[in-house]
This record gives C-alpha cells, structure tokens and sequence, in this order.
C-alpha cells in the first residue's frame, strides 16, 4: 500500500493489518516500486489523497512495470481525473474501511472451483462478488444460488417454484413474490439498464431465462 501520513483519518494500512491482511507499505510512489520485486502484491493501493496528489503518475508508473498488476487509486472527492486512468478502481473519499475491504475481495486469491461464469457475468461463489460490466457488486448467500442457478442453466428457461423451492428450501410455493424481490435486485447488481433487463428475462407465467 501507498500512503502518506494521515492526520484527518486513521490509516487505510493500519486497519488493514488489523483486520489479517498482509499489508507491505510504503510512503511514496518510488518507494513502493522498489518493493514489487520482493512482495509481488496481489493488489496496490495507492493512497493518493495522503500523498497530496492525483495519483496518475504513479498509476502510470507501475502499470508500465507490470501492466497485469490491479491497482486501487484513493483519492479526494473534489479531485479531477481523466476519463481513462491507469487503475481498476477508483475510490473517492469519504468511505469507510469496509467497503474497501469489500473492494480488495475480488483480487483475493481464490481456488477456480468457487468461480462461475456465463457472458460477461463472473461469479466467485466463495467472496459473495459478481462482476459485470466493469462494476463489482457483494450479494447475499440467497442471491449468489439463484444467480447460480441461472448461471448454471444459462440460456435455459428456470421454472419459478423449482427455484423457489430450491433456494428457500421449503415445499410451500404459494407466495413466491419474494422472489420476484430477489430478481429485481439481481437485475440491479448486473444489469446495465435494470428496468429494462437484457440478461434476466422474465417469462410470464413460467420463470426467468439468463440469455448471457
């Protein structure tokens, strides 16, 4: 991780290591470089708000190194930034640990038995994270089995009560409209238009379709 001295918060490194990430750190953006050799990161933080700067040069500087390195870039909510900017991601501050811990997940190392995918949908069954369409979204245990089960039946018709009985684990199927709930936020999580779904069709009376 890159960062500078924070006097208005407290470390991003600092609640990391806290919480059993392994965390090399180092104070400047030449400083870190150095260290790539040795540590080999998973994933660089670059805490740019605490070094007062943009991040974009150091951004470029370590994606000429190892340009298959994923890199986080901080930065200050009034920052302005080009629209295309060598780093995954970009967190604007204010946001609490948590979320980029939430963030950091999808670059842990992960066996490739937890990870399912169809089109442009990836699913790690293991950290709960979809992505699609260049956003990552954390879901619930029940949405990661009904996402599963269409991913797994992509292209083929899921009859509503079979996946309402699966999923909730329960023979009553009078009420399904929870899942109905559950779609619609599904559709949220993947969709590029969720009021009008491309990937979750709906078909009336039966059940749903995944046309990944």
């Amino acid at each position: 991780m890159i960062e500078g001295r924070r006097g208005d918060h407290s470390s991003f490194a600092d609640d990391l290591s806290e919480r059993d990430y392994r965390v090399a750190r180092a104070p400047s953006g030449s400083a870190g470089l150095k260290l790539l050799s040795s540590v080999k990161p998973n994933v660089v933080v670059i805490d740019a708000a605490s070094l007062r700067t943009s991040g974009e040069r150091i951004c470029q500087s370590y994606r000429k190194t190892d340009n298959e390195l994923p890199i986080i870039l901080i930065v200050d909510d009034q920052v302005s930034l080009p629209e295309v900017v060598d780093a995954n991601l970009v967190l604007r501050l204010p946001f609490t640990v948590q979320k980029l811990i939430n963030r950091l997940e999808v670059y842990r190392p992960t066996d490739d038995k937890y990870i399912i995918t169809a089109g442009p949908i990836e699913l790690n069954t293991q950290t709960q994270l979809v992505s699609c369409h260049d956003r990552q979204t954390k879901l619930t245990p029940r949405l990661v089995e009904i996402l599963k089960i269409l991913m797994e039946n992509n292209g083929k018709i899921v009859k509503r009560n079979p996946l309402f009985t699966k999923v909730w684990d329960t023979d009553y199927t009078g009420d399904t409209r929870t899942l109905d709930v559950h779609i619609s936020w599904l559709r949220q999580a993947i969709e590029e238009d969720p009021r009008s779904p491309e990937l979750i069709r709906t078909k009336r009376g039966v059940g749903y379709i995944l046309e990944a």
